[in-house]
């Protein structure tokens, strides 16, 4: 546990500074549209779940504008009070950041009259990964506990190439992704 707490701090740094390089003009245009190998593989699924970035993780508005156009439904996670459970939520127009609301962790959600839903597939947030599809994750084990109970078989984590590391610590409840995409490639974990 103190290896994870660790490296999700040296992690943290690593992608600061890394995003930090990047002009400000270049980052805007960063994962704007999803590769068309991931769209294929989205293809048949009609509601995705995403996060909405913070700070330094990778960016997913971009994602979540594409698929909506070209209709997919989103979901992004959400937290109600007095449930420590993440479930996910209906964002019906994700050009409308009026429908959302700050959630228990600060992070904007789906409004409580938004319809709760299971998502076909899953687009995650990371500290780190491996090629192999290992993830670190920040460290709450929401995502873990939502797929424990919740079966996708679909998982694909956004993240900068400056998070990818050769191996990670893992537990028998860690889930490992399907696929990690960076801004310069595809990482397929399984076949």
């Amino acid at each position: 546990m103190e290896d994870k707490k660790a490296l999700r701090r040296e992690m943290r740094a690593k992608r600061k500074k890394f995003v930090a390089s990047i002009p400000d003009a270049v980052r805007g245009l960063i994962l704007n549209r999803p590769p068309a190998e991931v769209v294929e593989a989205l293809s048949g699924r009609s509601v995705l779940g995403f996060y909405i970035a913070q700070g330094d993780e990778a960016p997913t508005r971009g994602w979540i504008s594409w698929f909506h156009e070209n209709g997919w439904r989103v979901a992004l996670p959400r937290f109600i009070a007095g449930q420590s459970a993440m479930e996910f939520a209906i964002w019906d127009n994700p050009f409308d950041d009026s429908q959302l609301e700050p959630g228990l962790l600060g992070i904007d959600q789906p409004a409580g009259e938004a319809a709760a839903v299971v998502p076909d597939a899953l687009i995650v947030p990371l500290v780190a990964f491996t090629p192999h599809g290992d993830r670190l994750g920040q460290g709450g084990g929401h995502y873990d506990r939502w797929l424990a109970a919740n079966p996708v078989n679909l998982t694909i984590g956004l993240g900068w190439d400056a998070q990818c590391v050769d191996s990670l610590p893992t537990e028998p409840h860690d889930r490992a992704l399907d696929a990690v995409v960076t801004p310069t490639r595809v990482y397929w974990s399984k076949s």
